[in-house]
């Protein structure tokens, strides 16, 4: 058993396309309604500070890890943000990996760990998802941008 990951992928939590256009739409309302104000106003200097702030938080979270998902001595590990816990998922109890569509909808909120209807759903971004469903029934659904390569390291994994 080696120490080198079959599989790694790190997930951020401001990369996705549509809530960061949201963001910049916003901040580009705040500066165009600057620019329409009248001089006179004092308080016009605050959709400056707001619009400028919208960036900077929108470029702070493009860095921000929300997690990072490894294949490692035949298991899964998702680790999450500074005070989440790690989550080992031995592929040993795996019966079924396939690869799947994560959600029918457009927007998706990012989740780690969520427990639901017999399901644990990790996602940041993406609309790509592999499904791992263990001997108990429980269905674990984990976000990739990379599924097929997951997918093909997973099933590695199980073969070894």
């Amino acid at each position: 058993m080696g120490d080198k990951p079959a599989f790694t992928e790190k997930q951020y939590l401001g990369r996705e396309f549509i809530p960061l256009t949201i963001r910049l739409v916003l901040a580009m309302f705040c500066f165009a309604a600057y620019f329409f104000t009248d001089e006179r106003e004092r308080n016009g200097d605050l959709l400056v500070v707001v619009g400028f702030a919208i960036i900077i938080i929108s470029i702070i979270m493009g860095f921000l890890l929300h997690f990072r998902t490894r294949i490692l001595n035949k298991s899964v590990l998702l680790d999450g943000l500074w005070t989440t816990r790690l989550v080992k998922i031995d592929l040993n109890s795996i019966i079924k990996a396939e690869q799947g569509q994560y959600s029918r909808y457009l927007f998706n909120n990012p989740v780690y760990n969520l427990h639901s209807k017999g399901t644990i759903r990790f996602f940041a971004s993406g609309k790509e998802a592999i499904f791992l469903t263990d001997r108990d029934g429980l269905v674990y659904i984990i976000g990739s941008h990379n599924a097929n390569e997951f997918l093909r390291a997973i099933k590695e994994e199980m073969k070894k």
